[in-house]
């Protein structure tokens, strides 16, 4: 049985999905513009969809825009910025009620899409850029956000932990950019970006919910023209030397009071590849889950870590341990932590473990795709690796994991970064 019909095609230069369901009340259209990570751009880029959600041509005033939003029967926008692999992705969503479910005939699926158009194509503009105090105001607000990661030392740990770890990679640079380079931005050279990002990142617009196809052709067509896009620019995952480096230990100290162990693993192994189920179901078995290895051994067995777990990174195969530990335990938890990667390479976990771990990964997966926003983000997997896995075959593929595939992973996986940030005292 299909569980998700998705039509895939290009219209305007824009690559557009369409995913005709009747299960939600509301339609979601979400636009994913996608360019390589780089030093140069990842800052500007950061403040770039920020500053585009305040207002557009026909709603120049941000109090105008709400105001429209709200006409829309409550419709919601949000942006948002993420990294997949080595890509930067901007990400805007509109949420907006089905004119379906409405007493008046307001066709609110078109007036959906023609403001994201909008928010995209005619932003509002001053000069020979956007204007200065919103630029000013969201540079502010940027400034805030790289900041609130140093505030938080679980985040902190783990961006600290890829910037080691990924020190000659764009993978290092953190989606939100760096804090010393947002100063340098202005309302022209923003401006100057957003106009070469139109002409050559790749965009995908998302439409989730009831909706006629033929309708989001048309409307499609009528409000999303591109301007002519030349010299796409696309990302390939910078490999690491092949000849594996001696593992890094990095010790960083600061007035903390929980000390923060992040370790990072290459797998070799990336959503595209064949063995992709077999890391997932690795994963589950090693850190992913409470019944994980990590959990039970590191956490409750010996009581070493406030917590414990680990997380795959699909697009670029790197595997991450997390755990709060007191500053006297970091020898000891990086010891045992090491021990349940080695068993997991001697195949020391059972068939039980294995279904019940299989279990879990395919009801998290339906349980996202329960969501339009979850069900995009798992589609839009698929573009960013060039891969074709509908969900069906994903669903299929972790049923099909054995266990000497998952110790076949398992065997790839390498030690590349210890990052422990501990107590000035300690």
């Amino acid at each position: 049985m299909k569980l998700v019909d998705e039509r895939t095609y290009t219209l305007n230069g824009i690559n557009v999905h369409t995913i005709p369901t009747n299960k939600f009340k509301t339609n979601t259209i979400v636009l994913k513009v996608k360019a390589p990570l780089s030093e140069e751009d990842v800052t500007v880029r950061a403040i770039l969809p920020y500053v585009l959600q305040n207002a557009t041509e026909s709603h120049p005033q941000p109090s105008q825009f709400r105001a429209y939003l709200d006409e829309l029967y409550g419709a919601s926008l949000a942006v948002d910025l993420s990294k997949k692999g080595e890509d930067h992705i901007i990400s805007i969503r509109l949420e907006i009620a089905n004119e379906k479910f409405l007493k008046d005939s307001t066709p609110l699926l078109e007036k959906g899409i023609e403001l994201l158009s909008e928010v995209l194509l005619k932003p509002v503009t001053e000069g020979n850029g956007f204007k200065t105090a919103t630029v000013d105001k969201e540079k502010r607000a940027l400034k805030q956000r790289i900041q609130s990661v140093y505030d938080d030392k679980m985040r902190y740990a783990s961006q600290r932990l890829i910037e080691e770890m990924c020190v000659e990679e764009p993978y290092r640079l953190s989606a939100n950019g760096e804090k010393e380079k947002v100063d340098a931005i202005n309302s022209e050279s923003l401006y100057s970006y957003y106009q070469n990002m139109l002409k050559t990142n790749d965009i995908h617009l998302y439409l989730v919910g009831d909706i006629k196809e033929e309708e989001v052709d048309e409307y499609v067509k009528k409000y999303f023209v591109l301007p002519d896009q030349d010299n796409k620019v696309t990302s390939s995952i910078t490999q690491p030397n092949k000849e594996m480096k001696e593992p890094n230990e990095v010790i960083e100290r600061q007035d903390i009071k929980q000390g923060k162990l992040n370790i990072g693993y290459r797998t070799h192994v990336t959503f595209k590849d064949d063995l992709y189920f077999a890391l997932q179901v690795f994963n589950g078995i090693f850190g992913g889950f409470s019944h994980s290895k990590l959990f039970i051994n590191v956490r409750e067995k010996e009581s070493l870590a406030y917590y414990a777990a680990s997380r795959v990174e699909s697009h670029k195969g790197l595997l991450l341990v997390m755990s709060g530990i007191d500053f006297s335990n970091y020898e000891k938890a990086v010891t045992i932590i090491n021990q349940q990667i080695e068993a997991m390479k001697q195949g020391e976990y059972t068939e039980g473990e294995i279904s019940q771990t299989k279990a879990v990964i395919k009801n998290q997966i339906l349980e996202t795709i329960d969501t339009a926003r979850g069900l995009i983000e798992v589609l839009y997997n698929n573009e960013v690796s060039e891969a074709d896995k509908p969900i069906e075959a994903f669903l299929e593929g972790v049923e099909n994991v054995t266990k000497e595939e998952i110790q076949e992973v398992a065997k790839m996986i390498e030690l590349d970064t210890t990052y422990f940030l501990t107590g000035k005292e300690a």
